[in-house]
């Protein structure tokens, strides 16, 4: 317990999934933690549950592609807990499909929250940790980042270039000598709610429901999925002064999966 105390940690796309994880655990190891997303009710039952448990928590209306409220979301962050320390940037979403088929229109939407929000996450964070003293930016990509993925070759670009900003941005800041360091997270196969809201390119339909425990059966070594609070341990790690030295890297959480395939004995 406390290996964040006392830290402000802000958390886009915290309503649900891993942002819910990642702000639940940093909220139980000590931080003050501002939850932003666009599921109000979600996101303010999440708060409450935070509360309940002991920790501290707020709750706000947030579209992260959105820059003209950004500077309100960093000013209400800083009068409400006195800093920041801590930037989670995991909003994101996904949109399957052939990129022959891909409208530009989705195309430039699944960019605008991937790369867009995480962009606006650190133009508008990092000037408020700077006058925290530092700290840790963790940016939410997907072993998508690493690897291309036929069928997701939109998705894929947006989170390679998640990749990329993260280590440029460490670059930056180290150069800035701001005591602040940046770090990417690249989950396998999870199990979220993004299976299930995945939307049909073209249309704004949505998919069926994609099975992460049968894909994972056929794909992961260690034959099933993560559980979201497994991701979050990694942000955790990285929040946290336990990884003072870490900066421009890559965690790698897939049970395997970029290792390379295994067959299965019987």
């Amino acid at each position: 317990m406390g290996q964040v105390q006392d830290k402000v940690a802000f958390v886009t796309g915290g309503a649900s999934g891993i942002g819910a994880a990642c702000a639940r655990t940093l909220a139980r190891e000590g931080a003050k933690v501002v939850v932003t997303d666009l599921d109000d009710a979600r996101g303010n039952a999440l708060v409450g549950e935070i509360g309940a448990a002991g920790g501290k928590a707020i709750y706000l209306h947030q579209d992260v592609t959105d820059e003209a409220g950004w500077p309100a979301a960093i000013a209400t962050t800083e009068k409400a807990f006195g800093g920041l320390h801590v930037l989670v940037a995991n909003a994101g979403i996904a949109i399957m499909g052939t990129a022959i088929d891909m409208t530009l229109a989705d195309f430039r939407r699944q960019n605008a929250v991937n790369v867009d929000g995480v962009f606006l996450t650190v133009k508008y964070g990092i000037p408020a940790m700077r006058r925290s003293g530092g700290g840790s930016i963790i940016m939410m990509s997907s072993v998508a980042g690493l690897r291309g993925s036929a069928g997701l070759a939109g998705y894929s670009a947006s989170k390679g270039a998640v990749r990329l900003f993260a280590k440029s941005m460490a670059l930056e800041c180290a150069i800035a000598e701001d005591n602040i360091r940046v770090n990417s997270v690249h989950p396998g196969i999870i199990v979220t709610p993004i299976w299930t809201k995945m939307p049909a390119q073209s249309g704004g339909g949505v998919n069926a429901p994609l099975d992460p425990d049968e894909i994972a059966r056929n794909s992961v070594p260690l034959g099933k999925p993560a559980d979201p609070q497994e991701i979050a341990n990694g942000v955790l790690f990285l929040a946290s002064d336990a990884s003072t030295h870490m900066t421009g890297s890559e965690l790698v959480i897939d049970g395997g999966l970029t290792a390379g395939r295994i067959r299965r004995l019987g």
